[in-house]
């Protein structure tokens, strides 16, 4: 297996939050890249790496960045001489590629038909994630169908389901549909997809063409992962997982719950493992 951990965003939410604090222990974060900001005893983006690499299936690791954060990433992963960094050349928000497109240049980067693990850089789970547990069971599916890709979801409360992609499934938890972001009266479901993917290497020459078919989409239309996810359902088998929560670092208050979580209850840096 490989990893492709997505961390070309520029944070813009967090950015202001931040140039607003008037504690200094935060308004010294500005510049700091989200999935690099301190989490307890490490970098959010370190939480999955010393777990990864302690995985046998794990082979690579690559963390897809922008140029204007590249070099905090390169100076961070000189700590990890397996994790490799990729500039995807933008330099602001608004040339921003996507997060499919970012997936796709790792992809053409790697060129490998390895099954992919994709994983969103402002993401931590809860103490009763474990990767032995997902890996598992998506190997338990891939014996039955090589075409099976699995994905993570969690009960989100009945308003957030217009902040998140929301997940309709069948009694074998298959997915039958994946909405982005609709009213709770539009779906009888609250199951939230994080950004934690596991797709079948039968599944990676469908990103170009999803990215081929939405290429003069607006980029909301192909930036989020969830945007493929709603695609894909719909031409190959995708299942979920369920977990009990995740911090989806996205503005200060979400950072400062995370780092609070992290400090007071996780004491091992590889507890994702």
């Amino acid at each position: 297996m490989k990893v492709v951990i997505l961390a070309a965003g520029y944070g813009t939410r967090l950015l202001r939050d931040l140039q607003a604090a008037k504690q200094d222990t935060y308004a010294k974060l500005v510049g700091v890249p989200k999935p690099l900001l301190p989490i307890g005893q490490l970098p959010l983006i370190s939480y999955w790496v010393e777990a990864l690499k302690a995985r046998k299936e794990i082979q690579n690791i690559f963390v897809v960045t922008n140029d204007f954060y590249y070099g905090k990433f390169k100076e961070w992963s000189e700590n990890y001489p397996g994790v490799q960094v990729i500039n995807d050349g933008t330099s602001t928000n608004e040339e921003r590629l996507g997060a499919v497109s970012c997936l796709q240049l790792a992809i053409d980067r790697f060129r490998t038909e390895d099954h992919v693990i994709v994983i969103g850089g402002d993401t931590l789970f809860y103490e009763d994630f474990h990767l032995q547990d997902i890996i598992g069971r998506f190997e338990t599916l891939y014996e039955s169908n090589s075409q099976v890709n699995l994905v993570l979801s969690y009960t989100c409360k009945e308003e957030e389901t217009e902040k998140y992609g929301i997940l309709e499934t069948d009694d074998h938890q298959k997915i039958t549909a994946l909405l982005e972001k609709p009213s709770p009266k539009d779906t009888a479901s609250r199951q939230a997809c994080p950004c934690f993917y596991i797709f079948s290497k039968h599944t990676l020459p469908l990103v170009k063409e999803f990215l081929v078919e939405k290429q003069s989409a607006p980029l909301s239309e192909r930036d989020a992962p969830g945007n493929f996810l709603s695609w894909l359902v719909k031409r190959k088998p995708v299942y979920s997982h369920h977990i009990s929560g995740r911090f989806d670092v996205g503005n200060l208050k979400s950072y400062i719950e995370c780092n609070e979580y992290f400090t007071n209850k996780i004491k091992r840096p590889d507890y994702l493992q």
